[in-house]
């Protein structure tokens, strides 16, 4: 379909958008602890075992003077998934209140989201490779252990949820005129 007025591209409604991305939000809220608490690699060499979980990772980046590194790992496995949580949280719950309340930061905050939800697969992939390279050494070894699966887990359903999230429900109690405030 095309707009009558300015020949763009219109694209249908989805459905059940709110709720769709409520589901996706309650499960990744739930899996955010695991993730953060439940050891992420088991890490084992002739002289050391040990589990690791992201914010023992931290630490240990802190500690060895990698700071940089260890704050951008904070941020991006730490920070980035609770503030899109947070983020879509505060969209649905004003969208499905029909709220009129700044519709233009709300769209922002939404698109900002949706930004970061490309990058967002790049921690597991750094995950992976670094199985990957130690598993080919004979002196060490590194096994994924339950708290990857709940990090891959929150970071592919905030993603779903961003993606089943209709931006269009933020514009629908302004277009209406609803006279709620």
């Amino acid at each position: 379909m095309r707009c009558p007025r300015c020949g763009g591209v219109v694209h249908l409604r989805i459905p059940q958008s709110l709720e769709k991305t409520s589901a996706y939000l309650a499960a990744a809220a739930v899996l955010y602890v695991p993730a953060n608490v439940l050891p992420v690699m088991h890490s084992s060499s002739v002289l050391v075992q040990q589990d690791d979980t992201i914010l023992s990772g931290v630490v240990y980046l802190f500690r060895s003077g990698s700071w940089p590194l260890g704050l951008l790992v904070f941020v991006a496995s730490v920070m980035v998934p609770l503030l899109k949580i947070l983020s879509l949280g505060v969209l649905v719950c004003m969208s499905a209140r029909r709220s009129r309340a700044h519709p233009l930061a709300r769209i922002r905050l939404y698109r900002v989201v949706d930004f970061i939800g490309r990058w967002s697969l790049l921690d597991i992939y750094a995950v992976t490779m670094l199985v990957a390279l130690v598993r080919m050494g004979a002196l060490a070894s590194v096994q994924p252990r339950p708290g990857a699966l709940a990090f891959a887990a929150v970071v592919v359903l905030t993603l779903l949820a961003a993606q089943s999230f209709d931006p269009r429900a933020i514009w629908d109690a302004v277009d209406a005129g609803d006279p709620r405030p």
